[in-house]
C-alpha cells in the first residue's frame, strides 16, 4: 500500500527528505550529475523563489513500509497558461523506484491537486522557469548528463509515464560533435566572410562579467524575443529575470559567448556556451557550500573536454541574412581558442524547431540524447 504525503514546505525535515531522495536513488549511477542542493531547496521555498509571485506549486512524497519510494512536484504556472491560453498543470522533479503502483499514486496526487486548481491536464516534465530543462530521457542513457541543462533518469521512467496514460507532445534532441574529427563545411565560412564584408552584422564579445551584467536587460530582451513563439515560453517577472541573471553569471565565461549586433548596435543574435563542469559537480554531490567546490569548479573550467552549447538563435528577420553562418564560425573560433575542448554538445533543441536541428545535422553534429515531454488529460 502506497502512502502519499504532501510536503510541508515550512518543515525543514520534510524538505530535506524530498531533496535527498534524488541523491539516494541515483548515487550509483555514473551518468547522473547531482543538481546543486540549494537550487532544489529554493524551489520549495515559497517565500524566496520568484515563481510564487504569480503561480503556485506543491510537492508530494510516496512511502511504502515506512520507506520513501518516490516524489514529485506539481505546478500551476498561471503566467504560462495565460500566455498560451492553456489550462494545464506541470509535473516536475518526479523520481521513483521502478514500481508502477508508486508512480500511479504520485501522478494521481498531482492530478487531484491540479483539478483542484481548475486545470484539465498535466504535462511535463516542465519546471519553474525556462531554464530547468525539459522532458524524460528516452534515448542516450549511456551519455553523461550535461550539468543541469537537462535531466538524467533511468530507462524505466518512460514506462512509468506511458503506462499511466501520458502521451508524447514534444521532444528535445541533444547533438554532439567530436572536434578532433569534425569537418566544418567550407561554404559556411564563405557565407560568413560575405556577411562580414557587408558590415551590417557584427560579432560582439564581452570582456568580463561586469560588462555582461550591465547589458543584461538588453541581452535577455533579445534572447526572450527570439523564443517567444516557442511552446515552452512565458513572460518573466523582473524578479525572475534577476534570479536568472544571477544564476547564469555564476558559470559564465565571457570568452565563450558571442552576440550579433546590427547597424544600430542592437543585439539580434546570440551563441551561449558553458564549460561543462559535470565532473566537479559529481565529485561534490550537489554540495554548493562545500568550501572545496569553488576551487574544484574553477579547475574543472580549465581542464574539461566538454563544451555545452545551451543557446543559439537569431531574430527571425535576420534568418536569411547570413547571421547564422557568423554564429557557427564563431563557434569554430572558440574551439580554436580553447583547444582543451574535444566535444561540443548542443543541448535540448525542440523538435518543433526542426530547422535548427537540420542546420546542426548539416554542420555535422550527431544526435546523442532525446528527451520526451508528455501530457495526460485529468
Amino acid at each position: 500500500m502506497i502512502e502519499i504525503r504532501k510536503v510541508d514546505t515550512e518543515n525543514k525535515k520534510q524538505v530535506k527528505e524530498f531533496v535527498q531522495f534524488h541523491y539516494d536513488l541515483y548515487k550509483s549511477c555514473p551518468q547522473w550529475v547531482p543538481p546543486f542542493r540549494n537550487d532544489i531547496e529554493i524551489m520549495l521555498n515559497k517565500k524566496k523563489h520568484p515563481f510564487y509571485e504569480h503561480s503556485d506549486a506543491d510537492f508530494f512524497t510516496a512511502w511504502k513500509d515506512g520507506k520513501m519510494v518516490g516524489r514529485t512536484a506539481v505546478l500551476n504556472n498561471t503566467a504560462y497558461n495565460k500566455y498560451h491560453n492553456q489550462n494545464s498543470g506541470d509535473i516536475f522533479l518526479f523520481d521513483a523506484i521502478d514500481d508502477q503502483e508508486t508512480a500511479n499514486a504520485l501522478f494521481d496526487a498531482a492530478a487531484e491537486w491540479a483539478r483542484g486548481k481548475g486545470l484539465s491536464k498535466l504535462k511535463g516534465p516542465k519546471g519553474f522557469s525556462l531554464f530547468d530543462g525539459y522532458g524524460v530521457l528516452v534515448e542516450g542513457f549511456e551519455q553523461r548528463q550535461s550539468m543541469n541543462f537537462s535531466c538524467y533518469n533511468y530507462p524505466y521512467y518512460q514506462k512509468l509515464y506511458e503506462t499511466y496514460g501520458f502521451y508524447r507532445i514534444n521532444e528535445y534532441t541533444s547533438m554532439q560533435a567530436d572536434i578532433a574529427s569534425f569537418e566544418f563545411p567550407e561554404k559556411v565560412y564563405k557565407v560568413a566572410d560575405i556577411v562580414k564584408k557587408r558590415g551590417k552584422l557584427k560579432i560582439k564579445i564581452y570582456k568580463n562579467k561586469a560588462e555582461i551584467k550591465k547589458d543584461a536587460a538588453r541581452i535577455a530582451g533579445m534572447y526572450f524575443d527570439s523564443f517567444k513563439n516557442n511552446w515552452e515560453y512565458f513572460p518573466l517577472t523582473q524578479r525572475e529575470f534577476d534570479f536568472f541573471v544571477d544564476n547564469v553569471l555564476t558559470f559564465v565565461v565571457p570568452d565563450l559567448l558571442r552576440f550579433i549586433t546590427d547597424e544600430n548596435d542592437e543585439i539580434v543574435g546570440f551563441l551561449i556556451n558553458f564549460p561543462d563542469i559535470s565532473a566537479a559537480m559529481q565529485r561534490h554531490n550537489g554540495n554548493l557550500m562545500n568550501p572545496l567546490l569553488l576551487g574544484d569548479m574553477l579547475l574543472e573550467l580549465k581542464k574539461t573536454e566538454y563544451c555545452a552549447m545551451n543557446g543559439l538563435g537569431i531574430l527571425e528577420k535576420y534568418h536569411k541574412s547570413g547571421g547564422n553562418a557568423l554564429l557557427y564560425c564563431s563557434m569554430m573560433d572558440i574551439m580554436k581558442q580553447y583547444p582543451q575542448f574535444r566535444y561540443v554538445e548542443a543541448v535540448q533543441m525542440a523538435d518543433t524547431a526542426h530547422e535548427v536541428q537540420q542546420e546542426m545535422a548539416t554542420l555535422g553534429l550527431k544526435p546523442i540524447k532525446r528527451h520526451r515531454v508528455y501530457e495526460v488529460a485529468i
